[in-house]
């Protein structure tokens, strides 16, 4: 398959291809943040190609499948930085009479026998009758609860596992002057907006505490769930069951705490574009890789949109990567 197509300027470089093609093509330590969902294996089905990790047979298969991005992902982020890594437990069905199966616990193991270490576990809160409307799980209704609670079940909350790699790093992510926008959408106290701008000690900067105290949560109550970029261009009915973006506040926050202006974000799995999107708008160089030819089409017109600001002039070569 190699490269179908891709775009590369000195702000982001996106690939239509494998990403097990595209990211042995790039130099070992060359990338500061991975942020990513990975298909959920035994949950959705993306596409019908048998490269996607959604199209493996059973868990076996897919983490053999998945242990090559780990792997790559183990070579190319520098030591001592992070991964955010989006999932969830998967339920066996919608029935109530069903199981979950511990997907994250899965994924942590398959990162420390990378050397990777969890550091932060975000529980990402979804409210109960948004997810019963969107994916009609007869479990969550309550004609269910009326009938025989033992059947109900329950809207699992979304998680972010954020580990670190192995080694120093040598470039602290810092935030001198204290945080400066939050992302989410519970008001902030107007005593506490008053402080904005703030830039002498840190100490007395009210406005910077307060975001961080929600950031340092963990539950993340106030997500905002349909705060994604468009997608629903990018549906091929014949093919795909499942279609919702990484929230861009989850990217936001993943970006602002883990990974300083003018370095490198990448991730495996581009889909519309959304975690290349909010790393180019906030002044990051993005790398992205999709395997489907519609996303990747979606991605190129999200991204083509994002408001971005002048970065220092450089080579393209800067990636390292494509052809």
């Amino acid at each position: 398959m190699a490269i179908e197509k891709q775009i590369i300027t000195n702000k982001y470089a996106i690939y239509l291809g494998d990403t097990l093609e595209v990211l042995p093509t790039y130099p070992d330590a060359s990338t500061d943040f991975w942020i990513y969902s990975p298909p959920f294996g035994g949950l959705y089905q993306y596409s019908s190609s048998e490269r996607d990790l959604s199209n493996c047979l059973n868990r076996d298969e897919f983490f053999q499948h998945y242990d090559f991005v780990v792997k790559e992902c183990a070579r190319l982020i520098k030591p001592g930085r992070m991964v955010a890594v989006h999932c969830m437990d998967i339920p066996s069905g919608n029935t109530g009479l069903d199981y979950l199966y511990d997907f994250p616990g899965d994924i942590i193991k398959l990162h420390e026998k990378y050397g990777f270490k969890l550091c932060h576990r975000k529980m990402i809160w979804k409210e109960p009758l948004m997810v019963r409307n969107r994916t009609m799980t007869k479990s969550l209704s309550h004609k269910c609860l009326t009938l025989d609670s033992t059947k109900t079940s329950t809207a699992n909350s979304d998680q972010l596992l954020i580990f670190r790699s192995k080694g120093k790093n040598e470039t602290p992510v810092e935030h001198l002057t204290g945080l400066k926008s939050y992302a989410g959408s519970t008001p902030m106290p107007s005593d506490v907006k008053e402080w904005e701008g703030w830039e002498g000690s840190q100490l007395q900067n009210k406005f910077s505490h307060w975001i961080w105290r929600q950031y340092a949560s963990s539950v993340w109550m106030d997500v905002r769930i349909d705060n994604v970029l468009p997608y629903r261009d990018a549906r091929e009915d014949e093919e795909e069951k499942h279609s919702h973006p990484l929230q861009l506040d989850v990217i936001e926050r993943g970006i602002c705490l883990f990974s300083n202006p003018g370095e490198t974000v990448l991730t495996p799995f581009l889909g519309v574009g959304s975690e290349v999107f909010q790393a180019v708008k906030m002044g990051r160089k993005g790398i992205g890789i999709e395997l489907k030819d519609s996303y990747y089409r979606q991605a190129t017109k999200n991204i083509a949109e994002a408001t971005i600001p002048d970065l220092p002039e450089t080579q393209l070569s800067m990636f390292g990567g494509g052809v």
